[in-house]
């Protein structure tokens, strides 16, 4: 079963499932953005990933692309959706009108294939389409990918958790579990829980980030070694030694969705955690440009902006929040950026420096996310909060 895969959105987690499926499986995957499409026909990979392009130079795949939905869906076995669902600010909800205009066009074809969501939705979202859409399975089953590492987190999954408990939900499961080098626990719950599942799993991350976040600024602010107290607190099993690091704030494609998300579903329902913790994110980069602000520094230095190491997301990044915080704070502050994957000359009204060795020249301070061998020459003007190396 499921010899004959259709995947779309070719993001970072329908291009991982996409290499990691072809091993085996024939697999076309379907985008809009033709240039993307080239780039994979070229045996090149669209996002940074070290094992995706480990894979597609070592490996031969069975995987094809097409930009047209008709060709790409026709005769598959399953129909895997990979679709981003941005949060929308003003409804307070996820935008789900891409999974909404595929499934709708999927079924004008009379199509009825199995249709897995991979993305990210509202809690009840999967049952709703189910109800609307009668005559095709419709399943959840979330992903739990690092950017950057989506390949390596697909082929050693900690959980495979699908929202069916039938059959068909059985051999989904069995399918992902089929390609793990590991031997993952295997869930099968209904597509409510789920659902619940992804969005209170990324809020827990949110919420212990925001947790050594706010004991960090604890430790800058009464000038306390903020190692020793995180290495005694989570010297403790209960708490352990995972995402303990402090950073600017926490950021990327998931996390601040995510956790909004929860919130908003919360409704009337007593909450307090999830608000606070989107409120503790925006204190931390507040904070941290305050604190940056108040050393007097008057060209201060941003190296990179991508959330992660090996991504080249800068979506709700946390120094773009502590740039934008700098600027409120005092316009006079020239704020210069180092950013190889940006080729203009400008972003956020801030000058890109294509040269390192200038922006380390220039620069009075250098902000940094996290650490970086290549900042050890000008180890005194570094400020960081990346105690631990792994930001």
């Amino acid at each position: 079963m499921f010899d004959k895969i259709t995947i779309i959105g070719a993001g970072y987690v329908g291009f991982s499932l996409a290499v990691l499926l072809s091993q085996e499986k024939e697999v076309t995957l379907f985008d809009i953005d033709v240039s993307k499409l080239q780039v994979i026909d070229d045996h090149k990979s669209p996002i940074r990933d070290q094992r995706i392009e480990e894979f597609l130079q070592q490996k031969e795949l069975h995987l094809k692309t097409s930009y047209d939905l008709a060709e790409a869906i026709l005769g598959r076995d399953l129909i895997i959706l990979a679709l981003p669902t941005n949060f929308n600010e003003s409804s307070k909800f996820f935008d789900t009108s891409q999974i909404d205009l595929v499934i709708s066009k999927i079924v004008k074809k009379n199509i009825s294939t199995p249709i897995l969501i991979k993305s990210t939705v509202p809690q009840g979202f999967t049952k709703k389409l189910q109800a609307h859409y009668p005559n095709v399975p419709i399943i959840f089953s979330p992903e739990f990918l690092r950017e950057g590492s989506a390949l390596e987190d697909n082929l050693n999954p900690h959980r495979i958790i699908v929202g069916n408990t039938e059959s068909l939900g059985v051999k989904i499961a069995e399918l992902f579990a089929s390609f793990a080098l590991n031997a993952p626990e295997i869930l099968l719950m209904d597509s409510d829980e789920a659902e619940a599942v992804k969005l209170f799993s990324n809020a827990y991350l949110a919420t212990r980030i925001s947790f050594f976040n706010e004991l960090d600024t604890f430790a800058i602010a009464n000038n306390l070694d903020s190692q020793s107290i995180i290495d005694g607190v989570a010297s403790d099993p209960r708490i352990g030694i995972h995402y303990r690091n402090p950073s600017f704030g926490y950021g990327g494609y998931c996390l601040p969705k995510d956790t909004k998300q929860l919130e908003s579903d919360f409704g009337n329902l007593p909450q307090e955690i999830f608000s606070s913790v989107i409120k503790s994110n925006a204190s931390r980069k507040k904070y941290i440009a305050s604190y940056v602000a108040s050393l007097g520094k008057k060209v201060i230095g941003l190296y990179l902006l991508a959330m992660k190491k090996n991504s080249d997301n800068f979506k709700d990044s946390s120094i773009i929040g502590v740039l934008q915080a700098l600027k409120e704070l005092d316009e006079n502050i020239t704020i210069l950026i180092y950013e190889p994957l940006v080729h203009v000359s400008s972003i956020y009204d801030c000058e890109v420096v294509a040269s390192l060795e200038r922006f380390k020249e220039k620069s009075e301070i250098i902000l940094t996310n996290r650490l970086d061998d290549i900042l050890d020459d000008v180890k005194d003007k570094v400020f960081t909060r990346d105690i631990y190396g792994n930001n």
